[in-house]
């Protein structure tokens, strides 16, 4: 009995002993299976790969794989609001570029948004439709809002004409643009393209309309038609395309009161001494008399709007944007009417004047044999 107990005793004895090993030969093994499954610490070769890729994904080192293009028109309904959506459209569609367009108050605004709002290092480039006159004195900093900075932009294209309407009533007594003086003016709308050309206009004939008027008024289209039908003014000034409906609407009134529409002639001195002063805003147009039923064609300055970028936009980029526009140009001209004018022709029509072309919009005009 005595050795079945001792034996009993030495086999539980034996047993736990074996236990114990088993369990210190286990946490031993998860110990060292721990050391594999961790992640080894990293050595020089490793830091260096994450390093390498963080430098090459920041965007002051490596250009972006697609550009942001925003496209600053008008107002909604205007002739910029649409012909700017198609182009972003346009490019959308036929290019890797990441288009918008964006309604604004147009031209300054426009010219603002390029100067202050684009980002090459985050591949973000303003373009915009903008009245040249607009153009020439933001870019020459003679506006108020760029004479300490400059808008730094260059043309893409020349787009479409708008013309200087000098409009007033067969019996005001003026027959001439000289015969402004001592009368009741409208000079368009405060800030307008209208007004800023009228002035630009008013200083080559040597008119002070603070001065020289009888009466000054800063009317917009309708109003100012308004004001002359009822004889609250003399005349008016109105830039627009052909025809302006506030203006046909305006000689159908007259008539009926037995009195004629008339348009007044900028002539041929006048002209010249305007695109002397103002190299590249204006060029020599002409209103025919159909469009309103004058009695002859009217003489007048076709002020081009433009289409501009910022000055530093790539020039592989510009180039793709001219490119891509003017292959599909018949979208353009199916979409917006003023765009009928927007041709290979028109494109260049104010290269060599004070604001520059783009360097990439000129590679694709010598490639295909407008410029040389």
């Amino acid at each position: 009995m005595l050795i079945n107990v001792w034996n009993l005793n030495f086999m539980k004895s034996s047993t736990m002993a074996i236990i114990g090993i088993l369990v210190v030969v286990i946490l031993a093994l998860v110990a060292l299976l721990g050391q594999f499954t961790t992640a080894p610490p990293t050595s020089p070769t490793t830091t260096s790969k994450p390093a390498t890729t963080q430098t090459q994904s920041t965007p002051q080192q490596t250009p972006p794989l697609r550009y942001s293009v925003i496209i600053a028109t008008g107002g909604t309904g205007g002739v910029y609001y649409y012909y700017g959506g198609v182009i972003a459209g346009i490019l959308k569609n036929f290019t890797n570029i990441d288009a918008i367009s964006i309604q604004t108050a147009a031209s300054i605004d426009n010219l603002l948004l390029i100067r202050d709002k684009t980002d090459p290092t985050k591949g973000v480039y303003y373009c915009a439709t903008v009245l040249p006159d607009s153009a020439f004195l933001a870019y020459t900093g003679q506006h108020d809002r760029f004479k300490d900075k400059p808008a730094p932009i260059a043309i893409m294209w020349a787009m479409y004409p708008n013309y200087l309407h000098i409009v007033t009533r067969s019996d005001s007594g003026i027959n001439s643009v000289y015969d402004l003086k001592g009368k009741g003016v409208s000079t368009g709308a405060p800030g307008s393209g209208t007004e800023i050309e009228a002035l630009l206009l008013l200083q080559i004939l040597g008119i002070d309309p603070a001065k020289d008027f009888s009466k000054w008024e800063r009317l917009g289209a309708a109003e100012s038609a308004r004001a002359l039908r009822d004889g609250t003014i003399d005349a008016y000034f109105w830039s627009g395309g052909l025809p302006t409906s506030s203006i046909v609407e305006l000689g159908a009134a007259l008539k009926q009161r037995g009195v004629s529409l008339v348009l007044l002639d900028v002539p041929d001195d006048v002209v010249n001494l305007f695109t002397q002063k103002f190299p590249g805003v204006a060029s020599r147009g002409v209103i025919p008399k159909s469009v309103y039923g004058t009695d002859k064609d009217i003489q007048t300055l076709a002020f081009w709007n433009m289409f501009v970028c910022h000055k530093d936009m790539p020039e592989d980029l510009a180039y793709q944007i001219t490119k891509t526009v003017f292959e599909h140009l018949d979208i353009l001209q199916k979409s917006v009417a003023a765009a009928k004018d927007t041709t290979l022709k028109n494109a260049v029509i104010y290269y060599g004047g004070v604001i520059p072309y783009h360097p990439g919009a000129l590679r694709y005009y010598k490639e295909i044999g407008i410029l040389k």
